[in-house]
């Protein structure tokens, strides 16, 4: 029993893929540019409030009310909701990190996919002598994953610094909410 039908069906599916897969590569591509300019405006944010930053952990510790600062997520939180606890901060962390994350990720699946597709009807004119049905084919296939790969390494480096600010304002925050729990419990 022959399945050629089925490959046939494949083969033309797939080739429905390649449009969506290379616009939503396009659009995170300028997505991607879009979070590193909103990742250096919170590095700037940091650097200038680093100051206040360190007054509202203070703040937090000593039972006071502390200011929200821009460019800090997890003392923001934790000034807006007072039982906040370390469970809670670390879930906000995880949403901090979410959708840079999956870009990263995502991104060179996409890639693969959009060089994948084409590749099929640049073997197909290899066999029928198609010299420029192969170069066609071949430009979109590696263009997609160059993009691919650009897209996933800008984010993957947002990513790392962004997860190393978290993992430092969560053990800045959760330290101020223990020294303030124990201040309370003593008196």
């Amino acid at each position: 029993m022959s399945i050629t039908w089925l490959e046939n069906l494949m083969y033309e599916v797939s080739g429905l893929f390649l449009a969506p897969v290379l616009l939503l590569l396009a659009v995170l591509f300028a997505y991607s540019f879009f979070l590193t300019g909103a990742f250096f405006m919170q590095a700037l944010q940091r650097k200038k409030a680093l100051p206040q930053y360190l007054i509202s952990l203070q703040q937090l510790a000593n039972g006071k009310t502390p200011i929200a600062i821009p460019g800090y997520p997890l003392l923001s939180l934790s000034v807006h909701d007072h039982d906040v606890d370390r469970d809670q901060l670390d879930i906000e962390a995880l949403k901090q990190l979410e959708g840079v994350r999956s870009i990263s990720r995502l991104a060179p699946m996409l890639g693969l996919i959009a060089t994948m597709v084409p590749m099929g009807p640049a073997l197909k004119s290899l066999s029928d002598g198609n010299i420029q049905g192969i170069s066609e084919n071949l430009v979109v296939a590696f263009s997609a994953v160059i993009f691919g790969l650009v897209i996933s390494s800008i984010t993957f480096w947002i990513a790392s610094y962004k997860k190393r600010w978290l993992a430092i304002e969560l053990v800045d925050v959760d330290r101020s909410l223990i020294q303030r729990t124990n201040r309370l419990n003593k008196e």
